[in-house]
């Protein structure tokens, strides 16, 4: 199979907005309520934030169990490691995540405005300005021979659709409607010339649409 670029795990609302509008420091998905819309994943017993003992299995725990299994990169847009726009004013920011990312691997930020790398306990972010293919390249070396997860947001999956370069998506469906923001598609179907397509709702409400070549 070789190495494959996977989004795994890419959460979007009914009407296919992957984040609301107004993003700010307080609110990464903008008007989006992550609590909502991530609520089938923070459920289960596998939630790496998880304080108390239970949490539901079955299918919503697979994935989310799941979603680090095989990954030595990540990819992601500048806008889902902060909400800053044009150049970086203020270098002392290090992403939402404080000293303890949840990513353990190099993450590479696609950005028109690069910045030094830095390191975060076990994951370096390093910022990039180049398309798709050569931002590939360089997070499959990274990688090591595991698979490089794109993690979002919904415009850097569509840059790299549009590509061509898209392995395998999992891409939960909570119903929720955002009625604007970042939007991933306006129908999953978009997507059936090019892949398998199947749809397996699960009992927390949240439909999860699975695609592959």
């Amino acid at each position: 199979m070789g190495q494959l670029l996977r989004v795994q795990n890419f959460n979007v609302s009914r009407d296919g907005f992957g984040a609301g509008v107004d993003q700010t420091f307080e609110r990464p998905f903008g008007h989006a309520d992550p609590g909502e819309m991530f609520a089938w994943a923070g459920a289960t017993a596998s939630w790496p934030n998880r304080t108390e003992p239970g949490g539901s299995r079955g299918l919503d725990d697979y994935f989310t169990r799941d979603f680090a299994h095989n990954i030595g990169a990540e990819i992601m847009g500048r806008n889902k490691f902060g909400p800053q726009r044009g150049p970086w004013r203020d270098r002392e920011w290090q992403g939402w995540w404080g000293d303890e990312p949840p990513f353990h691997t190099p993450v590479f930020v696609m950005t028109h405005h690069e910045r030094p790398s830095f390191t975060l306990s076990d994951t370096t972010f390093h910022f990039i300005n180049a398309d798709p293919a050569t931002v590939l390249e360089r997070a499959q070396a990274a990688a090591q021979g595991k698979d490089v997860r794109l993690g979002g947001g919904a415009n850097v999956i569509r840059q790299f659709l549009a590509a061509d370069l898209v392995d395998t998506l999992h891409v939960a469906v909570s119903q929720v409607e955002l009625g604007a923001g970042s939007r991933l598609w306006e129908s999953p179907d978009e997507l059936n010339d090019r892949f398998h397509h199947e749809v397996v709702p699960s009992a927390s409400g949240v439909v999860h649409h699975l695609f592959w070549r």
